[in-house]
């Protein structure tokens, strides 16, 4: 007790207002509150400030910024930043002070949105690299959250190599360049590819100016595509046409290469800026021209496969690189022209004859048609004239029918030859292509490969017997089958045909005969030679006409012939009668006159 101070009480104290629970001090609780508030942050609603982030778990991150209370945001706004930690800075956007819990409302994706524009508008012209979470894929690339907001990615950006899997990208973090804005529709296009592109652009230009033609380099395949290969030369690209794949011919370059094969090339050749490259893969290897069996020689048969068609022949690969050319003539001993594919398809393996050989200019001619024997070599023999045969109709001309008796022998049945009796206009009239035909062997024209063939000559010649029934002036029946400018064709019987000219179609009335109609025809002239009967139909009634003039003027002349008979004989009489027979003259005379008239 001795060493407590003495305490003396403060003469100022309100003891009463200490009782009833008043200020303790002469400051006024208002003057609290403000020295309180003085203490923390003025921050206003709608409205971007910096915070701290406090700490943070699977769902939400505490930030404070200053004031009475913290705010919480959701983690999936921090999505694109998967490197933060407490104690970082961050910006938020006060949606509101306090809500009903009394909880200060942040968004740090709003206040993002904020600042996005101003940021990506600066990243764009400082060419700054800046971070971005690619969210999911779209048509064409990538969507990625750049800042808050959604920029586009497109495939042919994400790197320097095609892209064969997008999927493995989606909910990464790269890094990418602002390349283009459209400030109207607020779209943002990004680059991974431009970061690339710049660090090889260094590698490209020593690599480049070290290339040479002939040089070999060691590539990896980058591209295929129908027409060659692209290959990465090590930050430079060079194409391999498909036609310095192989010396063989490729239809397909997947056959001779694969994605991402390490090869050997030689550069061909390349433009001034070294920005197209040439290379060449077959190049490496001796041309098989001179690997060619040093022995093959005309004449000899080779085995090959069909390798390209045209109309003209085929390209027959007798060793890979090594073709030679069938013409479609040396397919088949037969004169007609026809199509390659008629006889070969791409694919067909085929044994065929060499007819010329070029080593120096790297060709060859093949024959398929000089394994089997010439069919005119003793045709003489096979189809000696006179000699009967079935023949295919092969094609028309207005002169006759070219027909094949077999394969390389062809023959012409000229129109004459096709019928004794029947006028054939056209060769279709008589017979159609494709059809058989019986021939006759006429003539043999072995130098042009030809056989002049007849059809009619299988049978007896009905002209030799038409002449006996068709005598001239014989009538018949007939029927009008065609007008034409000089007369008409009139069928006759025996399946002959006649021709009139227009005079003598007038019929007894005055009219002309017209075509369908039957009607009487006398024979005028009958020629055996030149196979032609000219009728008449005018003749049948005028010859009757004159006929019966004929006949009347037979009989005037008979009566006149008899009258001069009894003329002498009453003159005689006259001479010895006497005055008195007068009178009984007188009778005779009348009665002469009577008959005469």
């Amino acid at each position: 007790m001795e060493n407590l101070k003495e305490i003396k009480p403060l003469d100022e104290f309100n003891w009463e207002a200490y009782e009833s629970g008043e200020a303790l001090s002469p400051v006024s609780k208002e003057d609290q509150e403000k020295a309180y508030d003085n203490t923390l942050n003025k921050v206003n609603e709608r409205e971007v400030v910096e915070g701290t982030v406090i700490s943070m778990n699977k769902r939400e991150v505490v930030v404070n910024i200053g004031y009475k209370s913290d705010g919480i945001i959701p983690m999936s706004e921090f999505r694109y930043n998967p490197d933060l930690k407490p104690g970082d800075k961050v910006e938020v956007y006060i949606e509101n002070q306090e809500d009903k819990k009394g909880q200060l409302v942040l968004s740090h994706r709003k206040a993002r949105l904020s600042l996005a524009w101003d940021r990506v508008n600066e990243a764009l012209e400082s060419q700054e690299v800046i971070k971005g979470f690619i969210k999911c894929r779209t048509k064409g690339g990538m969507i990625v959250d750049v800042f808050g907001i959604e920029a586009f990615l497109p495939g042919s950006q994400i790197d320097v190599k095609p892209i064969r899997d997008y999927d493995v990208f989606v909910n990464k973090t790269m890094e990418f360049k602002v390349v283009k804005i459209n400030q109207e529709f607020r779209n943002v296009v990004v680059s991974h590819k431009a970061l690339i592109e710049a660090e090889l652009e260094a590698q490209k230009k020593e690599i480049v100016s070290k290339l040479d033609k002939g040089q070999v380099l060691e590539g990896t395949v980058k591209n295929i595509t129908s027409y060659g290969v692209f290959v990465d030369l090590g930050g430079v690209d060079g194409l391999i046409h498909i036609t310095d794949l192989s010396w063989g011919r490729v239809s397909d370059p997947h056959e001779v290469v694969e994605l991402d094969q390490k090869i050997n090339v030689v550069i061909l050749d390349f433009d001034d800026e070294k920005r197209r490259i040439a290379l060449g893969l077959k190049q490496l290897t001796p041309h098989p021209w001179d690997a060619l069996d040093k022995d093959l020689k005309v004449g000899d048969h080779v085995k090959g496969k069909v390798v390209v068609m045209a109309d003209y022949g085929a390209f027959v690969e007798i060793a890979p690189g090594v073709e030679g050319l069938i013409h479609v003539s040396e397919m088949s001993w037969s004169q007609h022209l026809r199509s390659a594919q008629d006889f070969l398809n791409v694919g067909d393996e085929v044994e065929a004859v060499i007819l010329t050989l070029d080593r120096d200019e790297r060709k060859m001619s093949l024959g398929i048609k000089q394994l089997k024997s010439d069919p005119w070599e003793n045709i003489e023999e096979r189809y000696p004239v006179g000699s009967q045969h079935k023949a295919k109709v092969r094609n028309f001309t207005n002169f006759g029918v070219f027909v094949e008796i077999e394969e390389g022998v062809d023959g012409l049945i000229h129109i004459s030859d096709l019928s004794w009796t029947k006028k054939v206009k056209h060769p279709s009239e008589f017979t159609q292509i494709g059809a058989e035909i019986d021939v006759v062997v006429l003539e043999i024209d072995k130098e042009n490969r030809r056989l002049s063939l007849g059809h009619k000559q299988l049978e007896e010649n009905p002209w030799d017997a038409f002449a006996s029934v068709f005598t001239e002036g014989a009538v018949f029946e007939g029927t009008i089958t065609e007008m034409l400018d000089k007369g008409a064709v009139v069928a006759l019987p025996h399946g002959v045909e006649g021709f009139v000219t227009p005079k003598h179609l007038v019929k007894q009335d005055g009219t002309q005969a017209q075509v369908n109609e039957k009607l009487p025809f006398k024979v005028i002239e009958f020629n055996k030679d030149t196979r032609r009967i000219f009728l008449s139909h005018s003749r049948t009634y005028e010859d009757q006409a004159r006929e019966e003039r004929n006949e009347q003027r037979r009989a005037a002349r008979k009566n006149n012939a008899a009258k001069r008979e009894e003329a002498p004989a009453i003159q005689n009489q006259a001479a010895s009668t006497t005055l008195g027979d007068i009178d009984a003259l007188a009778a005779l005379k009348a009665k002469l006159s009577k008959g005469s008239k």
